[in-house]
């Protein structure tokens, strides 16, 4: 029967189990040959597979495969099945496309489809190929493909920095997970050097060109590393993925991974440099792992501050530091040493007392014993070496007076009650009794105190309840034995109940920051301000950290801002600043507890953002030193949710820009449009009279004279209108109406008005109804006024001929109506009205559509309401309802009047 431990993991079991019933059916693959530049021979590789699938009878089709003019990989088509292309015309040339319905209707068993990173052309169904594959796998179909590695997304950047190349076709890294084999089709590079100048990859002259730019030596060795490492990625991945499914424990030492165990010791820093060079020697990843377990050996606070500067000094050299916890230090690093398929560990030589290890049990045997195949080497700390044999590592605290008080008190109390009640407990009572003081010592005073109580209840047990009483006389040996279990049970006690504390208080903190982050990101979920966001981060900073917070932002000129700081904070200074300015310009955390700038005391961390870095979190202690590796890690998560916060507030920023220039491109667009249309028929109006008086006036009479130029002047001022909305419309659109106010009655801007309209209301009846008491308003005479002309041109635009105006004061406001009795508006559209360049319907060809929406804007800018309603009997009404405002000042008269 297996042992347990080889079993699988029943979550990894119905984890498969799952993706098997998803995946029912026919077996659909991607396979992707991977290159490290053109011409390795990706797509000859790619067809002579093809070949021998079509040999062993698979239905293999090539849906596309660019040859490049090279005839060796030309004849292996010879005898494949090749759909023809889509040929698509753009900007006057033809091009020669992959057809997606074509292969969809073959449906083949495999799809030969090169160039995954292609882009499509205009027109087609996906714009990149990489889509094209997506839907052939949801189809069913199994694909091979090829790519080079400089178009894998992620490693853009890094092929940028390399070749000075940005590719500008990339496939997303989602594709290479999806795919179900990656096989790399690589070549030395002086034989791609050698191809290239053959020709057999470019025609000659491109050839020489590509040798002095992207097929540089030093880029294409850099290509194939990338390429390479890139592959064995995916084979560890394949390798993790098969010992988790098969539950295999055993280390395969197929690539060196090392594992240092970092402690509080004087020695560990030897021992973290060791592995480090150990690594580098052997080009492995490596991880400084620190187990707290109730085995291990208790710390105090000096310990603590040694630990964290070890781990920070194993990140420093490139470590990934890991925090275990659980039963045992020796089973919680051998365990994942073998989740992670360690191949070394590095521990330091024991320096303590053999009866340590004889007492309490040895590490280093422990560990010896359950490394199986796994490599244990030992490292002497060379501070260990040079200290004094029989010293301690650290400083341990002592028994300090309220840990001696409280053990006195506490035993003493244990006592009184075993002396109340003598002639009702029994001895093993007593024994419990004192147990119990031990426990409570050491939880409320701490190991040493507990270690002091537990002395005191063997004297005092002896002393009162063991015969003969009061002395320390012992008359049966028996109790001697009494006597050291109560000792050894609680020194065990007080180890427990000690660590127990001390998880809970760890177990506390890291609930506070989870609870803070979670607070942190709920807040700043809603939030759309920069200015918003940088106080909510600041005030949870403040609350996590202590002293006071900072984010500073990236201005346009690169410079740093103050976005927002903690109540009461300090005056950055220009040495902090350039901290800062350090931080956001390179992207790495500075300042104090890091190893760049560390002397201000500020702690900064970089904002990263999609566009670079968006500004820098800065952290002021409000205890003096290094912030602790835990404390790091979770500032660098609170600024990644910062960093969220201040990009999604750019986004709105840069999207509200967006708008108003669509807005205006909107507005631009339509206001030629208008210019285009609407001024045409009155110039053409005023040309074609003009023109007739010029040519033939003499043989005109006066009346047809004066009917030209009456339509001259009347088409003129026509024009004169609609430039007039237009320019108007302009204000209103860019937010500059800014009314200039003044008191003023508002008979006579009415009056205005239709003086204004003299000419166009001939014909027309206006009927006024102004009460005689009308207060003053304080509004801007030329706007108000051209508001009225809008509405009043308007009613006799589209009425029967009466116009009706009409006004009254209550209530703090002042309300007046343009009225007519034409045929009103459609019911439903009465707010559509005021709508830029909106025509209700049948009335297309006799306006702008921006009178209306004009007056909008200016009522609007008065802090009024303008609607638009039906009247009873027929026509429409326009109400507008102005604030009043307070009565004008009365300014007295100087001097004594006659």
């Amino acid at each position: 029967m297996p042992e347990q431990g080889n079993r699988p993991d029943p979550d990894i079991l119905l984890k498969n189990l799952q993706a098997a019933e998803a995946t029912q059916g026919p077996a659909v693959n991607l396979k992707v040959f991977l290159g490290y530049a053109p011409g390795v021979g990706k797509t000859y590789t790619m067809l002579e597979w093809a070949r021998l699938l079509r040999q062993q009878g698979v239905d293999v089709v090539v849906g596309l495969v660019e040859t490049h003019g090279r005839q060796d990989t030309g004849r292996l088509l010879d005898g494949l099945e090749v759909l023809p292309r889509r040929q698509v015309s753009h900007r006057g040339a033809d091009l020669a496309e992959f057809d997606l319905d074509a292969a969809l209707a073959r449906r083949p068993q495999v799809l030969l489809l090169d160039e995954l990173a292609h882009t499509n052309a205009p027109g087609s169904r996906h714009p990149k190929r990489w889509q094209d594959v997506l839907e052939l796998l949801e189809a069913g179909i199994s694909v091979t493909t090829t790519l080079n590695i400089q178009h894998v997304e992620s490693l853009n950047d890094v092929v940028a920095q390399v070749t000075t190349v940005t590719v500008r076709e990339t496939v997303p890294d989602s594709i290479l997970l999806r795919a179900d084999e990656i096989e790399l089709v690589d070549l030395p590079v002086e034989e791609l050097i050698g191809r290239l100048r053959d020709g057999k990859v470019y025609v000659p002259e491109q050839a020489r060109a590509a040798t002095k730019h992207f097929f540089r030596r030093g880029n294409l060795l850099s290509l194939r590393e990338l390429a390479l490492r890139q592959a064995a990625q995916r084979v560890d991945e394949d390798v993790r993925a098969y010992r988790r499914a098969n539950a295999i424990a055993d280390t395969w030492p197929a690539a060196e991974r090392i594992l240092v165990a970092v402690g509080p010791g004087p020695s560990a820093p030897h021992l973290v440099r060791s592995a480090c060079r150990m690594a580098a020697g052997l080009h492995a990843p490596w991880f400084a792992v620190y187990a707290d377990a109730p085995d291990a050996y208790p710390t105090t606070e000096a310990d603590r501050d040694r630990l964290q500067a070890n781990l920070r000094l194993a990140e420093s050299l490139g470590a990934t530091v890991v925090r275990l916890a659980g039963s045992h230090v020796s089973d919680e690093i051998l365990a994942f040493a073998r989740a992670h398929n360690v191949s070394r560990i590095v521990i330091g030589k024991p320096t303590h007392l053999r009866l340590r290890d004889r007492i309490r049990g040895s590490l280093v045997h422990r560990i010896i014993r359950g490394s199986g195949d796994i490599e244990v080497h030992f490292v002497g700390g060379a501070e260990a070496l040079r200290r004094p044999p029989g010293t301690r590592g650290g400083q341990r605290r002592g028994l300090t007076w309220k840990g001696a008080l409280a053990s006195l008190l506490m035993v003493g109390l244990m006592t009184a009650i075993g002396l109340l009640a003598r002639g009702r407990l029994s001895q093993a009572d007593m024994v419990a009794i004192y147990f119990l003081a031990i426990m409570l010592v050491a939880f409320r005073q701490g190991r040493v105190a507990s270690l002091a109580a537990a002395g005191l209840a063997v004297a005092a047990y002896d002393f009162f309840f063991v015969n003969p009483y009061y002395t320390f006389a012992v008359s049966d040996a028996r109790h001697l034995l009494t006597f050291a279990m109560m000792f050894g049970v609680g020194l065990t006690i007080s180890s427990l109940t000690s660590r127990l504390r001390r998880q809970e208080l760890d177990a506390r903190e890291r609930e506070g920051r989870t609870a803070s982050l979670y607070s942190l990101a709920r807040e700043l979920t809603v939030v759309v301000e920069t200015g918003e966001a940088a106080a909510i981060a600041t005030r949870h900073a403040v609350e996590v950290f202590g002293g006071h917070a900072y984010v500073f932002t990236v201005a346009a000129d690169g410079a740093l801002a103050v976005a927002g700081c903690s109540p009461q904070a300090p005056e950055v200074s220009e040495q902090e600043l350039a901290v800062a300015r350090w931080a956001a310009d390179h992207g790495r955390p500075a300042g104090r507890g890091t190893d760049t700038l560390p002397g201000p005391a500020l702690t900064c961390v970089p904002l990263p953002g999609g566009a670079g870095t968006l500004g820098v979190l800065a952290i002021r202690a409000a205890v003096p030193g290094a912030l602790a590796l835990e404390q790091r890690r979770f500032l660098e998560a609170f600024a990644g949710q910062t960093a969220l916060a201040l990009e999604r507030a750019r986004l709105v920023v840069e999207g509200r820009a967006a708008e108003s220039r669509a807005r205006a491109e909107e507005t631009r667009s339509s206001l030629l449009s208008a210019v285009s249309h609407d001024l045409r028929t009155p110039l053409a109006a005023i040309t074609g009279a003009g023109t007739t008086l010029r040519d033939g006036g003499e043989r005109l009479d006066l009346p047809q004279q004066a009917e030209l130029l009456g339509t001259i002047c009347s088409e003129a001022e026509h024009m004169e209108r609609l430039i007039t909305n237009i320019l108007n419309m302009a204000r209103v659109q860019s937010d500059s109406v800014k009314p200039r106010r003044e008191w003023v009655l508002i008979e006579e801007i009415v009056g205005s008005a239709l003086g204004r309209l003299d000419h166009r209301l001939r014909g027309h009846r206006v009927a006024t109804d102004l009460p005689l008491d009308l207060p003053l308003v304080l509004v801007d005479p030329l706007l108000v006024e051209q508001v009225f002309v809008n509405l009043i041109d308007n009613a006799a635009r589209y009425g029967d001929g009466t116009i009706e105006v009409t006004a009254g004061a209550a209530n703090g406001s002042l309300t007046f109506a343009v009225a007519d009795r034409g045929p009103g508006l459609t019911p439903g559209l009465e707010d559509r009205v005021f709508e830029k360049f909106y025509r209700a319907p049948g009335t297309v060809g006799t306006g702008t559509g921006l009178g209306l929406a004009i007056c909008r804007g200016i009522v609007t800018a008065h802090g009024g309401v303008i609607t638009a309603a039906n009247r009873p009997g027929g026509g429409a009404v326009f109400t507008v309802v102005l604030p009043a405002g307070e009565a004008p000042p009365v300014i007295e008269p100087e001097g004594n009047l006659p």
